[in-house]
C-alpha cells in the first residue's frame, strides 16, 4: 500500500507534468517579439444612393476607439476638386481608419484639382473613379484601412455611385452602405432601394410570384430612406451617432444638410 507521502504523485517511471518546471516565458514561447500595428478602426458609417438626376451620400460623424468616443463630429464625406467656384460635382465618402481617410481623401483631391488647371475642365466621375482605383492599388501592399463610396453625376446627368474595397477593385451600384452598421443597413437598402423579396401581389403562388420591378425613386424618398437608414442604426450599434451628414449633388451643384442623431 502507497505511504500517504506518496499520495498523488505521478509514478517515477511514467512522464509528469508540473507547473514549477514549465520553464521561463521565453523558453515556452520562443523569442519575444514586439509588434507593430499601424491601423486602428474609428467607427462610424457610410451610405450612398442615386437616382435619376442626383446621387446622395451620406454619413454620421461619431469617431470612436473601442468604447471611448474621439470626436462627436467628425465628417466622412469630402467634396473632391472643389476649388470655391462651385464646379465640382464629386463626393468621397470614406470610413475607416480616419488617419487613412483623410490622406486617400487629399490624394485623390489634389489630383482632380491638378487635372482641371491642366484641361481646363472638372474630372468626370468616371475618371476620378478610374484614378481612384489606382490610388488604391498602387496601396495594395500597405492598403488604406478605409472603405471609400464615390458619388457624382454621369455625362448624362444620372447620379453615379462607385464603391471600393481597400485594394481597388470597384464597381457602380445604385446604393451601398459602408463601415460599422452596413450589414445592418445595406439589407434595408436592398429591400427598399433595390426591391429585394418585394413582390407583386396576387402575380402567382410560391416561386411563381413575379419580382417588382427596379425603379428610380425620387429624391425626397430617397432623403427619407436615408434618414430612416441611420436613425434605426443608431438604435442598434454603439459607433454610430451623434449627427448624420448628408450631401446631396445634382446638376445645380452640391447641397450639404445635417440632421442630429442619437448621443448615447
Amino acid at each position: 500500500m502507497a505511504s500517504l507521502s506518496n499520495f498523488g504523485q505521478m509514478p517515477s517511471d511514467q512522464p509528469g507534468y508540473s507547473f514549477a518546471n514549465t520553464g521561463t516565458s521565453n523558453e515556452a514561447s520562443g523569442a519575444r517579439q514586439h509588434a507593430f500595428y499601424p491601423y486602428a478602426d474609428n467607427g462610424g458609417s457610410t451610405l450612398g444612393i442615386t437616382g435619376a438626376d442626383f446621387a446622395i451620400l451620406a454619413g454620421d460623424t461619431r469617431s470612436t476607439s473601442g468604447y471611448n468616443i474621439n470626436t462627436r463630429y467628425e465628417p466622412k464625406l469630402f467634396r473632391i476638386g472643389d476649388d470655391g467656384d462651385s464646379s465640382s460635382n464629386i463626393v468621397l465618402s470614406v470610413v475607416g481608419f480616419a488617419a487613412d481617410g483623410h490622406a486617400l481623401k487629399e490624394r485623390l483631391d489634389a489630383i482632380a484639382k491638378m487635372y482641371k488647371y491642366q484641361h481646363g475642365k472638372p474630372m468626370s466621375v468616371k475618371a476620378c473613379a478610374q484614378r481612384l482605383s489606382t490610388i488604391l492599388y498602387q496601396k495594395r501592399f500597405f492598403p488604406y484601412y478605409v472603405h471609400a463610396i464615390l458619388g457624382g453625376l454621369d455625362e448624362d446627368g444620372k447620379g453615379a455611385l462607385y464603391s471600393y474595397d481597400p485594394v481597388g477593385s470597384y464597381e457602380r451600384e445604385q446604393c451601398r452602405a459602408a463601415g460599422a452598421a452596413a450589414s445592418l443597413i445595406m439589407p434595408f437598402l436592398d429591400n427598399q432601394v433595390n426591391y429585394k423579396n418585394q413582390y407583386i401581389p396576387a402575380s402567382g403562388y410560391g416561386h411563381e410570384l413575379q419580382q417588382r420591378p427596379i425603379e428610380t425613386l425620387p429624391q425626397d424618398v430617397v432623403v427619407g430612406l436615408v434618414k430612416d437608414a441611420f436613425t434605426s442604426a443608431t438604435e442598434r450599434h454603439i459607433e454610430v451617432g451623434d449627427g448624420l451628414q448628408m450631401l446631396i449633388i445634382t446638376r445645380n451643384g452640391i447641397e450639404e444638410t445635417f440632421t442630429p442623431l442619437k448621443r448615447d
